[in-house]
């Protein structure tokens, strides 16, 4: 069943935080659902502007439609995540998502404030929810570079300023992390006192953590074992989810692990099988591998084993 972000966050506000996980192949979409039915999670499925591009967007969306007919009891929303404004137009006029996140934080405030608020008009004419970013990451995500020395913190201030002055639905906020497999050094972690700050400000408003991948290292060195050159990779520690989640975080972007889990499965079947030329075989492993993956970061989250309840509010209307 999708239903829009706005709904899941009402359920998760100051309990747990929702999984947003982003796909790009059937192999991905398959598993994605698997493992959040094992756990009995509520998710978000996040579609990328370069996953829409990567075959073609009707692609994508025909295998979330397949899987929410094979999967009749998980609920899940739709999402694009880093959407440009013509890319968030094109997904709000589809019918398709129910949410779409506009990301115009490398803008200056006040045309990140312009743009958003556009978007944010066209998308709640239509019954759909916006996500806005206020700061910037440092790392690599799509086709988005930052420098670490770019990177910005969310101003708290400025924050409960944008939100009021855009009317988005939830908001993106730098408190750390980055995208990517190389988020931190030496002892960086996350600015727990910024989020503390902005839920002040902004009482019982959703907070969004992006590039909050773990990049576990048993994944690591297992690839680098099979041949890779992951040097010095690391991520964000998943036993600070909850914490952040009592803090106002209701969605956790997840994606640069699901590719670690992916590289490490495919890296190990053509190192023990060098005559192997099956796709599907490697696909197989990877499909399991992925819901289980999905259904572990599911209790770091601490969204599991709440379908039940998610259900019971839905019906309330």
């Amino acid at each position: 069943m999708i239903v829009t972000t706005k709904k899941l966050f009402e359920a998760a506000y100051g309990k747990f935080a929702i999984g947003a996980y982003n796909i790009n192949n059937i192999e991905q979409t398959m598993g994605l659902f698997q493992g959040n039915l094992m756990s009995q999670s509520p998710f978000i499925v996040q579609i990328s502007k370069g996953a829409r591009s990567y075959t073609d967007k009707r692609m994508l969306e025909a295998m979330i439609r397949a899987a929410d007919e094979i999967f009749p009891e998980s609920i899940f929303a739709v999402h694009l995540d880093h959407g440009d404004e013509q890319t968030c137009y094109d997904c709000i006029e589809s019918g398709f998502y129910s949410s779409v996140m506009i990301d115009a934080s490398h803008e200056d405030f006040e045309t990140n404030i312009a743009i958003t608020k556009r978007v944010v008009e066209a998308a709640h004419a239509k019954g759909i929810v916006v996500e806005a970013e206020l700061g910037q990451l440092g790392g690599v995500e799509e086709d988005i570079k930052v420098a670490e020395a770019d990177a910005k913190l969310t101003d708290p201030e400025q924050a409960k300023e944008f939100v009021e002055r855009t009317g988005c639905d939830s908001l993106a906020a730098a408190i750390g992390t980055s995208h990517g497999a190389f988020k931190f050094s030496g002892t960086q972690g996350l600015h727990f006192d910024v989020l503390a700050e902005i839920q002040k400000l902004l009482p019982g408003y959703p907070l969004v953590m992006h590039g909050s991948s773990s990049v576990p290292q048993e994944e690591v060195e297992r690839i680098n074992a099979a041949g890779g050159k992951l040097a010095g990779a690391k991520g964000v520690d998943a036993d600070q989810f909850l914490p952040a989640a009592k803090l106002g975080v209701t969605k956790i972007n997840i994606d640069t692990d699901g590719r670690l889990v992916w590289t490490r499965v495919h890296r190990e079947f053509f190192r023990d099988k060098p005559e192997g030329f099956d796709l599907r075989a490697p696909g197989k492993i990877f499909m399991a591998e992925y819901a289980k993956f999905i259904a572990d970061k599911n209790v770091k989250l601490g969204s599991d084993n709440k379908l039940d309840e998610i259900r019971a509010m839905l019906a309330q209307g």
